[in-house]
């Protein structure tokens, strides 16, 4: 049992099972010890004797765990503290936050971790999953009264004003505030990233700069860190390296996954900022926190023989310039996101109106620099209103999203799918004239007729639809006037008895007649919509 630590819990609280499982999957026994307050008296009567039979006891324990809930009571802790100190004199006392789900956590504050320190407390474990490596701090430094472990940097949850350190150079304090000014107008996260490390590399010299970033929003639990942003001091300040070229063009990470130092591992992981020496380089690894989640880390390295430590002022600098990074590298994402669902359908996934006219202007941009053509067309779903009232909207709805699939697998990946409303679909054809248009607008006809759509209730509907074509510049010379031809000419589809294809007229012959493409014959033996579907 030379690997073990102490649990202490109170008499009618059962452990965290996440707390338990860390510590077994670390392959560290967990001795239970429940704590009452009449017992802290016992433990002082005690003291002495524990003391002087420590050596009959066994090995003292790696350290004594006690978890801390929202909302704890003084008079709690300072009995679990006694406790420790009274059983186990030498071990390390580690405070485990265990967090409160639900409505009751609202009204419940945690004690931050300069409290809990002055309280008797050595360390401070945010996670279950920092315990190991928080452990291994432990074992590495030995359980002296010199142990300095790290703690968990404490973040404000809430938006406020940038600290930086008072001791501060004006030209410094003007870079600072520049790169965080800078990162106001950067609606990227790599961009953002990038940006941001432009700005470190004139505040504080390192030879390479790094921003980490989980590869999921689970955060540390289950994730891998992976490089976003890399600065190099020797890379040319008017181009790029051959290497960077070549990384680039192949699309190959500069910093492979698992490149990251030990520093920086521990410091996302909730081991709050380090500093030290790897492998003769010198490290530094600063968080990444927002809010109450850890978003990855900031690393810097430097190299040589003639190289330093990062001096306690660079840290502290670093320190404050992260929580507006964080904030920057979050604000991106959610940016991005609402971009995103702003021009998504919510139902068919499908892009929507508004990503359509910008898609549309910037491929009739492109077209018109190298003389290519676009192509769109507009399909609208034949009587698809019988489905709604014989079935109802939820199969209608279904249908949608069944229809929307049938169609983006027969288009490429460079083109543009969209709902445009209702029962009515646009897809935009870049590089593509009008007859290769229209044989696509035929090949998808053909499929939707021949599809079975079970509206999500294990039913046979079929459908078909009607299609109009038109091509810039043949016919249109604008977004606009490109989706008000293919309109037209999807009408007129509909006009010849429906499940066809038809060509908008030329802008040089406005008033003459479209050109059809008259539907290949079914097979007999595949149902025809009827009244009945």
């Amino acid at each position: 049992m030379s690997r073990h630590v102490v649990l202490l819990t109170d008499a009618h609280e059962a452990p965290a099972y996440e707390l338990i499982e860390s510590l077994r999957a670390a392959g560290v026994k967990t001795l239970i010890e429940g704590l009452r307050e009449a017992e802290v008296e016992v433990a002082l009567a005690r003291q002495r004797t524990s003391q002087e039979n420590a050596e009959s006891d066994g090995p003292p324990p790696l350290a004594v765990l006690y978890e801390v809930v929202p909302g704890a009571d003084m008079v709690e802790l300072h009995t679990a503290i006694d406790h420790a100190k009274a059983f186990w004199p030498g071990a390390p006392l580690v405070a485990c936050r265990r967090h409160v789900n639900g409505f009751q956590s609202l009204n419940l504050r945690s004690l931050d971790g300069a409290t809990l320190k002055r309280l008797g407390f050595r360390a401070i474990a945010d996670k279950a999953a920092q315990l190991p490596a928080l452990l291994r701090e432990i074992e590495g430094h030995g359980a002296t009264g010199e142990l300095r472990l790290p703690e968990i940097v404490q973040k404000p949850t809430e938006g406020g004003s940038l600290s930086l350190p008072a001791k501060l150079k004006a030209n410094r304090l003007r870079q600072a505030f520049d790169l965080v000014s800078s990162l106001h107008f950067i609606g990227d996260q790599s961009g953002a990233a990038h940006s941001a490390l432009a700005g470190l590399q004139q505040l504080i010299y390192a030879d390479r700069w790094a921003i980490y970033l989980f590869s999921d929003a689970k955060g540390f639990e289950g994730s891998t860190l992976e490089a976003i942003a890399v600065r190099k001091a020797t890379s040319p300040a008017g181009g790029r390296s051959e290497e960077e070229w070549r990384r680039l063009l192949t699309g190959e990470a500069e910093l492979p996954v698992g490149s990251e130092t030990k520093a920086a591992k521990l410091a996302a992981a909730g081991m709050g900022i380090l500093k030290k020496k790897e492998r003769g380089e010198f490290v530094v690894a600063v968080p990444l926190i927002c809010g109450e989640r850890i978003l990855g880390v900031i690393e810097g390295i430097r190299q040589g023989s003639d190289s330093h430590g990062f001096k306690r002022s660079d840290v502290e600098l670093l320190d404050s310039l992260s929580l507006p990074i964080a904030s920057a590298l979050a604000n991106a994402v959610r940016i991005a996101e609402a971009e995103r669902l702003s021009q998504t359908d919510d139902l068919t996934k499908l892009h929507n109106a508004r990503y359509l006219r910008q898609f549309l202007l910037n491929e009739i941009r492109r077209a018109r620099r190298y003389g290519t053509s676009v192509a769109a067309l507009f399909l609208d779903l034949d009587d698809f209103k019988r489905i709604n009232d014989e079935h109802g909207h939820l199969v209608g709805s279904h249908v949608l999203m069944e229809m929307a699939a049938v169609i983006l697998s027969s288009v490429r990946d460079t083109d543009a799918v969209a709902r445009y409303g209702g029962d009515e679909f646009v897809i935009v054809l870049p590089d593509t004239g009008t007859e290769l248009a229209g044989s696509v607008a035929e090949r998808i006809r053909q499929k939707i007729s021949r599809y079975q759509f079970h509206g999500g209730r294990r039913l046979q509907l079929s459908l078909t639809a009607s299609f109009g074509v038109a091509a810039f510049p043949v016919h249109a010379s604008s977004p606009q006037q490109l989706i008000a031809c293919a309109d037209t000419a999807m009408y007129e589809a509909k006009a010849a008895n429906k499940n066809c294809v038809r060509f908008a007229a030329d802008v040089a012959s406005k008033g003459a007649m479209s050109k059809p493409i008259e539907p290949r014959p079914e097979p007999t033996t595949e149902p025809a919509v009827s009244d009945k579907v």
